[in-house]
């Protein structure tokens, strides 16, 4: 691998920037993905490059279809913020954790956000939007809001819909989702961009416990993350 490619993969990875590595296997020949650019020697048809794209929207790396083209994707690693340290949030966080995601809670009611009732987990006992600002957000990202509290929960939203995180979720009933709205459209935020937010979070499947709650949740993170598009749409074939 050349040392311009291998550098800017590294760059790539340190800035959490999708990327993706093609590899011609005859030759040995490469060409890298990074955001818009394309960089490299290997000269790639328009279908070829929808190829690409396509293994990087589906996280899978392997040979593409008909052609001896290795493609190696590099994706950030998927993580779950959490804002609220509620009984649903004991219950989500571990079930995350099994999927592969890094956890992060977040609440600053240090009586909620104690070692105790989340051993092992990260633990930010800031406000959510300094939080979140703090953490960053990028398309491999989701944020679920879990506290009922308008203090605490639309500071976060707002932050989540300014960002390109896959999935964002808002607990609560219908009527609490139309009264967040009225709030947040007061802050600006248009109809298109509230139509984001999962409200009520999960799937319609009848949960009633945190732990039921917690599965409807992962469950349509990763309906989300699976057939959803996951990357930013800035990245698009040349």
């Amino acid at each position: 691998m050349r040392r311009a490619l291998l550098q800017r993969l590294l760059e790539a990875k340190a800035a959490k920037t999708p990327a993706a590595l093609v590899t011609e296997l005859a030759s040995g020949a490469q060409i890298l993905l990074t955001g818009e650019d394309w960089q490299g020697d290997l000269e790639l048809t328009a279908t070829q490059r929808q190829a690409v794209l396509d293994a990087l929207a589906v996280d899978r790396s392997g040979v593409l279809p008909g052609d001896a083209l290795f493609v190696q994707v590099h994706l950030p690693p998927l993580r779950l913020i959490v804002v609220g340290a509620v009984h649903i949030s004991q219950a989500l966080v571990p079930m995350a954790q099994l999927c592969g995601y890094d956890t992060v809670v977040v609440d600053p009611r240090r009586a909620w956000a104690t070692e105790e009732r989340f051993p092992g987990v990260t633990l930010l006992r800031d406000w959510p939007d300094d939080a979140l600002q703090t953490l960053g957000l990028d398309c491999r990202t989701a944020v679920v809001t879990l506290t009922h509290d308008p203090k605490l929960d639309d500071p976060a939203l707002l932050a989540a819909l300014a960002s390109d995180v896959f999935y964002i979720g808002a607990l609560g009933s219908k009527r609490t989702h139309a009264k967040r709205w009225e709030r947040l459209s007061a802050e600006g935020v248009s109809a298109e961009a509230f139509a984001r937010i999962h409200g009520p979070a999960g799937l319609a499947i009848g949960a009633k416990s945190p732990a039921e709650i917690a599965v409807s949740v992962v469950a349509q993170m990763t309906e989300a993350l699976r057939n959803g598009p996951p990357l930013p749409a800035a990245i698009k074939a040349a």
